[in-house]
């Protein structure tokens, strides 16, 4: 008799609620990177939504912050903590919402997410000394193709200033994969890192934005936007995605539940598509369908 697998012996209840909150980790984020789009068009800088994305998300997770254990963070350390804060804080938000400036929003739906695979796969082999099997190889390449296809867009259908916010989405993605790296080499689960992250930031960026950026354009923009961004950014695209995506894991296993961010670019295309009225190029679609069968490859063991 063969032991049964541990998917296989969750009740299909419990795998139904878990695969929903994959699906909606996965709305967050991509509601989140519109919001974004959003912000930027209406007035407000890119520091301006890292300070409503971990300002807030920092104030409703310090109580775990002081459970954890401030003095060490939970185990993980100050020096490991600011290091995980700056790459996938406000350092990881910057580089994300600046590349909307010059860049349109399927761009940044796919290049982020892609880059931040790509670099994951990389560091796993050179850094965690994991085995690449060749499926996940061809997907890989399969994934650089679809990326070429949307540097092919920027060239084609906007310019070439388009190729400098394309760089800060590459920016983005290998700040998350570096950030992901580190959590895997200190066994830090998401959940406290999310904490981690969002109550340093609370502490370090939120003054240091004050200082030195000021609230001059969240004043200029008023009350709807600001509220809209705290909500989205502070909330939906920040703690409430992370349980979600935790959840999921946790009952499906990692390698499952790392599979829902393959949705992130298709969903962000389609909530920009009714909310912001911005409708993909052919050739972004075919980067975005190229890069769907190349993360189809690599979420394979």
């Amino acid at each position: 008799m063969t032991a049964e697998s541990p998917a296989a012996a969750i009740a299909p209840s419990a795998k139904i609620i878990a695969v929903s909150c994959g699906v909606g980790a996965a709305a967050c984020w991509a509601v989140g990177l519109v919001a974004a789009r959003h912000g930027i068009a209406a007035g407000l800088s890119p520091a301006d939504l890292a300070f409503h994305r971990f300002m807030w998300s920092g104030l409703i997770l310090l109580p775990l912050t002081l459970r954890f254990g401030l003095r060490d963070l939970g185990g993980a350390g100050w020096g490991i903590g600011i290091a995980l804060m700056v790459l996938g804080g406000p350092g990881l938000s910057i580089l994300s919402h600046a590349g909307f400036i010059l860049a349109p929003l399927g761009h940044g739906a796919v290049i982020q997410p892609s880059v931040a695979t790509l670099g994951g796969l990389v560091l796993a082999t050179l850094v965690l000394h994991e085995a690449v099997s060749l499926a996940r190889v061809a997907g890989a390449f399969t994934i650089v193709a679809g990326l070429v296809l949307m540097g092919v867009d920027a060239l084609i259908n906007i310019g070439t200033h388009a190729l400098a916010g394309d760089l800060s989405f590459v920016g983005a993605g290998i700040c998350w994969a570096t950030m992901l790296t580190i959590l895997r080499l200190r066994r830090i689960d998401s959940v406290r890192a999310t904490v981690i992250i969002s109550v340093l930031s609370l502490l370090i960026y939120a003054p240091f934005h004050a200082v030195v950026f000021g609230f001059r354009n969240m004043a200029a923009v008023g009350w709807g936007e600001n509220f809209l961004q705290i909500v989205v950014q502070g909330i939906l695209s920040g703690p409430l995605a992370t349980f979600l995506s935790a959840y999921a894991a946790s009952v499906l296993g990692t390698g499952r539940g790392a599979t829902f961010s393959a949705l992130v670019p298709a969903f962000t295309m389609l909530i920009g598509v009714i909310a912001l009225g911005e409708m993909p190029t052919a050739l972004q679609l075919a980067g975005l369908a190229v890069v769907a069968i190349g993360f189809r490859f690599v979420m394979k063991r």
